[in-house]
């Protein structure tokens, strides 16, 4: 019986690596997509007139360089993934540590 257990834990634990990895970010460099070759070199008007009224504003320069604000990263996926993994294998080691000392 403890054969026939054997390839189920095996599958198990393969699920888990696997849902463990799907948690890991993916850190490519180049975009998913064909870049735009035809963009202009030049930027448009209004990126333009944006510089010169950034150049020109004074009370920004008095409070010093300010960061534009893009909202936090969401890592709940991460922590709840994260978690279940931990708790996985936590469990597949408290279950080989009992079958051992049982004698299975």
């Amino acid at each position: 019986m403890s054969s026939a257990r054997r390839p189920l834990l095996t599958a198990a634990a393969a699920g888990g690596l696997l849902c463990a990895l799907w948690f890991v970010p993916s850190a490519n460099a180049t975009p998913d997509g064909p870049a735009d070759k035809g963009s202009s070199a030049s930027p448009s008007p209004q990126v333009t007139a944006q510089a010169r009224a950034a150049a020109t504003d004074t009370a920004a320069v008095a409070e010093g360089t300010r960061l534009a604000d893009t909202g936090s990263f969401d890592s709940t996926p991460y922590i709840v993934g994260g978690s279940l993994c931990l708790t996985l294998g936590a469990g597949f080691v408290a279950y080989s540590v009992r079958r051992e000392r049982l004698g299975f």
